[in-house]
């Protein structure tokens, strides 16, 4: 019996194994009940998420407001604004694009249920590793449902939310719907949202056509939109896409003959993507346009402009010729031109210089008002030739002193600080003389001088005491070249436009056209003439020398610098363009030897020249006045020879920049 009891006892397991035992049974009961919560709680989160999902149309278009294609003159596409879109599904686009998509994002996504678990291990791997976030591991589908139900911050909440959210997506979507959808959903750069955006943005054809190293460079840009914009940094999205063309031969996806041709013809720019044309242009376009159908617009709108990229060419080619020639290295002054046609049509504008700003940017030619100087000054002349005076009648260059009430006496310079005695009004414009034209203006009458600027463009309030004349007030470069094209037309008022017309992209139904302006004249046909020619001895004769254009085309224009040089002008017209150069510093630096006869008309010149090459050279609409006073011409005794005339250029130049012009 004994026997027995040991024999029982060696059977008993130990306290150890009876332990372990009832420990492996409490896991299994805590685990069973806890799998059976957790499939509860994400079957639940599946369903709530699937009755969320909206319709597949719905989620083909994610956009909440529309977009704004921008064509020029030709009808040709040149500048995007707003939310650009295309709706693709995965049947239609090139298979290129779908196996670079496949081969970046998700190699594993027709297997998978939603989650790729080989990738999200992996990837938690490699972070714990780095300590912090370097690799993703959501799938296609994780994706999409960020898109679709989250926003992008990174957080172990949104990360567990997107597990339900993904499954729910394929419960209700199969696997070609879910890429559809990303392939309308995904954010890839300059304001494009999907891939047919994206494709026609940077390649100017749709995503069913792209080759392999564009569908690539496109793919490439999930990582980081920005970053890997061709638009932005050309060379980094071609590396970029390099490392995609591998993946894609790695996978199976390429031939090793295909990825060599990838890689030796990578993808480049659409040549209006490349250009990067018109966007101080495309800028002030939208700001003119009613916000409801341009920057807050709900569908996808087309503007026709009158933009001409040959002319933007023009002025951006100028400007760099001179700036490159010209400028110190490391300077930070800053230049505007605008190219409109005699009517007012903007051809072409120039914002500023590119020194690292992106779309957007300050608009020098549009925003920015600063002092105007002596292109004021063809106002007096232009009233004075409105009340009967003509350009060869007298004026006095002396010295002048108004008395101004409240103020004091006040006694205006001229540049030599030197004076010339009796000229003409045609000799006083073209030298810029200032005691002369204050005479002008007094004798005139002020409120005709302000009326006259006004009419022809120049925003008010104008200022009421004798400095008015010297261009005291303050305009934007768009304004000023749009009262100087008054004088081209005929001498009737110029609103600068370039919208002609807003259509609905969708069926090309007119939503908008420009109403052609009203002819309001301001001068009469004779003073117009006049001023025309007395703004062509400016040119010939006097400050605006520089601008003279090398095939003798007849050319009109007027300098401008601003006290202590803060500011330098040239607004100067051909019989087919008026166009308009400021330079300056964005915090009124002073600028050191710049006149507006100087840098802004050599730059005038070199835009004017490019703009004008092939076109036939035609007249100005000037009317040569009738001589009353034998001693006064234009010539004599100003500008009596071209030594004499080049050595007081030169003298100019330099005085301009200490007293203004």
């Amino acid at each position: 019996m004994a026997q027995t009891r040991r024999k029982k006892a060696a059977r008993r397991p130990s306290l150890a194994s009876r332990v372990l035992r009832g420990t492996l049974r409490t896991a299994w009961w805590v685990g069973v009940r806890l799998a059976i919560v957790v499939a509860a709680v994400l079957a639940a989160g599946t369903a709530w998420y699937a009755s969320q999902l909206p319709t597949l149309d719905d989620l083909l278009d994610p956009r909440d407001t529309g977009s704004v294609t921008l064509v020029d003159d030709a009808g040709q596409t040149f500048a995007w604004r707003g939310q650009q879109f295309g709706a693709v599904n995965a049947e239609t686009v090139s298979p290129h694009l779908l196996n670079a998509i496949i081969a970046t994002e998700d190699r594993r996504f027709y297997w998978h249920f939603g989650i790729d678990l080989r990738g999200t291990l992996r990837a938690a791997l490699t972070n714990f590793r780095a300590g912090g976030t370097v690799q993703g591991g959501s799938s296609i589908t994780q994706q999409v449902a960020k898109l679709i139900f989250f926003d992008n911050t990174r957080t172990l909440e949104r990360k567990i939310k997107e597990i339900p959210a993904a499954l729910a997506l394929e419960w209700k979507f199969s696997k070609s719907e879910i890429l559809s959808i990303y392939l309308n959903r995904a954010y890839l750069g300059a304001g494009t949202t999907g891939f047919e955006a994206a494709s026609e943005r940077y390649f100017d054809k749709s995503a069913a056509d792209v080759t392999p190293a564009e569908a690539a460079m496109l793919a490439g840009l999930l990582r980081a939109p920005s970053r890997f914009a061709p638009t932005n940094d050309l060379k980094l999205a071609q590396g970029r896409a390099g490392t995609i063309i591998g993946l894609m031969q790695d996978q199976g996806y390429l031939t090793a003959a295909q990825a060599e041709q990838a890689r030796a013809h990578p993808a480049v720019l659409s040549a209006a993507a490349a250009a990067k044309a018109g966007g101080a242009f495309a800028d002030w376009i939208m700001s003119t346009g009613p916000d409801f159908l341009t920057r807050r617009t709900t569908e996808d709108i087309e503007i026709a402009t009158t933009f001409d990229p040959a002319l933007q060419r023009a002025a951006e080619d100028g400007l760099k010729a001179v700036f490159s020639q010209k400028l110190k290295s490391g300077s930070n002054a800053q230049a505007a031109i605008v190219i409109m046609s005699p009517d007012g049509a903007v051809r072409a504008m120039v914002g500023g210089r590119e020194l690292g700003a992106g779309e957007g940017e300050f608009n020098r030619a549009t925003m920015a008002n600063r002092q105007i100087g002596s292109l004021f000054k063809p106002f007096v002349y232009a009233a004075a030739l409105q009340s009967g005076a003509s350009p060869y009648d007298p004026v006095s260059d002396a010295p002048l002193t108004i008395y101004v009430p409240g103020s004091g006496n006040w006694s205006p310079q001229n540049y030599s600080r030197s004076f010339l005695g009796d000229i003409n009004l045609a000799q006083a414009m073209a030298n810029s003389i200032n005691t002369a034209t204050v005479r002008v203006q007094e004798a005139t009458g002020r409120a005709r001088v302000r009326a006259m600027a006004e009419d022809f463009g120049i925003p008010g309030p104008l200022p009421d005491g004798p400095a008015l004349a010297l261009g005291v007030s303050e305009a934007s470069l768009l304004e000023v070249t749009g009262a100087y094209a008054g004088f081209l037309n005929d001498g009737q008022k110029v609103t600068p436009y370039g919208l002609t017309q807003l259509r609905r992209k969708a069926d090309g139904s007119v939503l908008m056209k420009a109403v052609p302006q009203r002819p309001v004249r301001v001068l009469d046909e004779r003073a117009a003439g006049e001023m025309v020619w007395m703004l062509r001895q400016v040119v010939e004769f006097g400050t605006g020398g520089r601008a003279r254009l090398p095939d003798g085309r007849p050319v009109g224009g007027k300098t401008g610098t601003t006290q202590a040089a803060r500011d330098a002008w040239f607004v100067g017209f051909t019989a087919d363009y008026v166009t308009g150069v400021w330079m300056g510093y964005d915090d009124n630096t002073p600028l050191s030897g710049t006149t507006g006869g100087g840098l802004p008309a050599e730059i005038w010149h070199e835009t004017m020249t490019r703009a004008e090459a092939g076109q036939p050279i035609r007249p100005l609409p000037e009317r040569i006045p009738e001589q009353r006073v034998a001693q006064a011409t234009p010539e004599t005794p100003v500008a009596a020879s071209a030594v004499e005339n080049t050595v007081r250029s030169v003298v100019q130049n330099v005085l301009q920049g200490l007293f203004g012009n």
